[in-house]
């Protein structure tokens, strides 16, 4: 096993064995499992409630784990101390960089995959058909949370976990508030109020183009062109993200 593998394996241990993992991993569980109750409360709708409900319980752990995760991730190895380890063996910081995204991200699919067998275990239990736009809504949230990851590492390369956390939290809540924010450019005069929306939608991170969940709710497919799109996005936007942090981390000076 290299060194980057290495350091890879070395964090999803940390994030496994973390507390708040292990929470969160039960929670989901337990919500999950508990949408059984909702869905008594109607009938002709219970396949789309019990859909949107496990997919929109799903979405919410994870985003908070992810931002649990990234948020402090740089700032505690820097507080730990355990940062000089690394940077003193021949392993540049951006490697080091890099290992923690996919430690996290490892992290993050391996708790996906265990909260998806729980929900497909509910819509066979309750002969709800399974469809290939519950798989995408899933891989779909893989890609958002890889964004929020990026963006929470940027934020932990150059401030502390709750600063990190704040912004981080902005960029989820902004990002899927921005097709709201064109449409509020678009029927507003030219003026400040415009400019500033127009300008907000096209900064920040469309998270929509990767949320799949309405489409899994109402049985609607997919095209191929749309999930693609929405994925070379949501890359486009992680890679700019971590190519800031390394940029930001390789020059820190953690003394």
């Amino acid at each position: 096993m290299n060194a980057f593998s290495a350091m890879v394996w070395n964090g999803f241990r940390e994030a496994r064995r973390n507390r708040v993992t292990v929470v969160v991993g039960a929670f989901a569980a337990v919500v999950l499992l508990s949408s059984t109750l909702i869905t008594e409360v109607t009938v002709a709708t219970f396949d789309r409630v019990l859909t949107d409900f496990g997919l929109g319980m799903m979405s919410l752990i994870l985003v908070f784990l992810t931002i649990f995760l990234s948020s402090g991730l740089l700032s505690r190895e820097i507080e730990r101390r355990t940062i000089f380890l690394v940077v003193s063996k021949p392993v540049s910081r951006t490697h080091f960089l890099l290992a923690r995204l996919a430690g996290n991200m490892l992290t993050l699919a391996v708790l996906m995959a265990a909260m998806m067998l729980i929900f497909i275990s509910q819509l066979v239990l309750f002969q709800v058909s399974l469809n290939a736009t519950h798989l995408v809504a899933a891989a779909g949230l893989w890609f958002e949370l890889l964004v929020l990851t990026s963006a929470g590492i940027l934020f932990s390369s150059f401030a502390g976990p709750a600063v990190s956390a704040i912004a981080t939290t902005g960029i989820y809540f902004a990002g899927h508030l921005a097709n709201d924010l064109y449409e509020i450019a678009k029927w507003r005069d030219p003026g400040a109020v415009k400019t500033f929306a127009t300008g907000l939608y096209y900064l920040l991170p469309n998270l929509e183009r990767v949320n799949f969940r309405p489409h899994a709710t109402y049985a609607l497919p997919v095209d191929a062109a749309t999930f693609f799109s929405g994925v070379g996005y949501a890359l486009g936007w992680a890679g700019l993200f971590t190519a800031v942090a390394i940029f930001i981390f390789e020059r820190r000076d953690f003394r």
